[in-house]
């Protein structure tokens, strides 16, 4: 079973290769041969056109005999629903399946027909995922319109030691949204990073 693996990070965000690993010894114990790993840095925000490895992926697809793309989840593929439908739908019509590691759903049967149900809990999971990120940039904006109007101030607090300062900038996006109020889990899921990453980055700022 010819398979290539897409994953993408948020910009900043070092620890991809951890993805890589999993779905690669994921892909191993299913016999699965990966042909190919696309992986790249880019705001969850940017369009898919504007994410070059993910047209890599579409151009590598339609030249080469994929049977299966692997990812692992399903916001990876689209920052909104739409967009996550058009992609899954041009691998149904070159035949590939799409399996989504996280959920082990894939969308084709093994006789490359739509599998009915996983079409469907694409669809809602894809529809969640575009609605929490939305309420999290709501909140996000409101808080942080809030905090200023109240004199908070934006930006780095003067006196971190170095290696504060060395992970601030490591993991600037966590940081970031720990600040706005942010909960761990909401920011394990924005951004990629374990929940213990995460902790470690709000013990450094607290």
């Amino acid at each position: 079973m010819n398979t290539v693996i897409y994953t993408r990070v948020s910009t900043s965000v070092q620890d991809y290769q951890r993805q890589i690993d999993e779905l690669q010894q994921f892909a191993s114990s299913r016999g699965w041969n990966v042909l190919q790993v696309f992986s790249e840095k880019v705001s969850g925000a940017k369009k898919n056109e504007e994410r070059q490895e993910l047209q890599s992926l579409m151009s590598y697809i339609s030249t080469h005999n994929v049977e299966k793309v692997l990812v692992w989840e399903l916001s990876r593929l689209g920052r909104n629903t739409l967009e996550v439908l058009k992609t899954i739908e041009e691998f149904n019509t070159l035949g590939i399946s799409l399996f989504i590691k996280n959920y082990n759903i894939e969308t084709l049967n093994e006789d490359g027909k739509p599998n009915v149900m996983s079409q469907f809990l694409v669809t809602i999971l894809a529809e969640v995922a575009s609605m929490e990120r939305a309420s999290i940039k709501e909140r996000m904006d409101s808080g942080l319109k809030k905090y200023i109007s109240n004199g908070g101030q934006v930006g780095r607090k003067v006196g971190y030691r170095k290696n504060n300062e060395k992970v601030q900038e490591e993991y600037s996006d966590v940081i970031k949204l720990l600040r706005k109020g942010i909960s761990i889990r909401n920011v394990s899921k924005l951004t990629g990073h374990s929940v213990n990453t995460i902790l470690k980055c709000k013990k450094l700022i607290a």
